[in-house]
């Protein structure tokens, strides 16, 4: 199973030469490193390589601190990879997920986590209840003033927790985004980035739109993913789904693509919902022919 390292320091003055050595010991294969702090979810090393797991991979840090400071941000870092077929390794912390041990560590991980989340719950609502009996009214002075100070506090607090939230679903879409736009229709990426996902986390055209135009804003993709799509003629579109859904998943088989197809409720050819995989295989040979491929 290849193994794949991450190494973060805090500052430019800092090496991760030290985490690096450690990994290589540990067999890594690719070594990622980066600058930046670990509060931040939104780090675009730990993205693309988050975006890179392939399943069977195992992401590899030498301290679970150095990936995430927060243990809610490593188990979400956690689900991601398992839902992939990955699993994850610290070095210096008892925990691997391909192993019995660790899936246990994990689960008292994941345990802890929900207590934590209940005692803040639980204070909250405490301290809310004694600032009404003593005639206090909750929230932000500032906020109530309309002072401009903590009006812009409150927009760069939101704009960080949106983008932490996208951090959280970016494998779902930014590989899509990366590899698609603008060469194919806002519609047509939108269908594929839905179609392996549950009912209640798909997105919205107008959501995955804004979400692009953030990370674009941010550095994380080019601007060219936003301009307009070319019209592409009706019969090389079948074949550019195909290839583009095959780009994604060089692994994937005849007979998923047909069932990725339906999941998108894309007809066939001949205007069939049932989609067979000879007539994926045909369009896969057009795609290659096209140069999609």
């Amino acid at each position: 199973m290849p193994l794949i390292g991450y190494a973060r320091v805090s500052t430019d003055d800092q090496t991760p030469l030290p985490q690096a050595l450690a990994l290589g010991a540990a067999g890594c294969s690719v070594i990622r490193a980066e600058h930046g702090s670990g509060g931040n979810r939104a780090r675009p090393v730990l993205t693309s390589v988050l975006d890179g797991i392939r399943k069977g991979d195992t992401l590899v840090v030498v301290r679970i601190d150095r990936l995430a400071r927060s243990l809610s941000h490593l188990l979400e870092i956690i689900e991601q990879l398992e839902a992939k077929g990955a699993f994850f390794r610290s070095i210096e912390d008892p925990i691997d997920t391909a192993s019995p041990q660790g899936k246990f560590t994990l689960q008292v991980l994941g345990a802890a986590a929900e207590f934590e989340r209940a005692l803040i719950r639980e204070r909250t609502k405490a301290g809310l209840a004694s600032a009404r009996l003593e005639g206090r009214i909750g929230g932000n002075p500032g906020l109530r003033a309309r002072n401009p100070e903590a009006l812009r506090k409150v927009r760069l607090a939101r704009h960080d927790g949106y983008m932490e939230r996208l951090a959280n679903t970016a494998t779902e879409w930014v590989p899509y985004v990366r590899r698609l736009r603008p060469e194919m229709a806002w519609e047509d990426v939108l269908r594929i980035v839905n179609a392996p996902l549950p009912e209640n986390r798909r997105w919205t055209q107008p959501r995955l739109l804004r979400a692009t135009r953030a990370y674009v804003c941010e550095g994380f993709l080019p601007a060219t993913v936003m301009r307009r799509a070319a019209r592409r003629p009706t019969d090389d579109r079948l074949p550019a789904l195909i290839a583009a859904i095959k780009g994604a998943d060089a692994g994937i088989t005849l007979q998923a693509i047909c069932e990725r197809l339906e999941a998108m409720r894309e007809r066939t050819p001949r205007g069939r919902t049932k989609w067979q995989p000879s007539s994926v295989k045909m369009l896969l040979g057009q795609a290659e022919k096209l140069g999609m491929i």
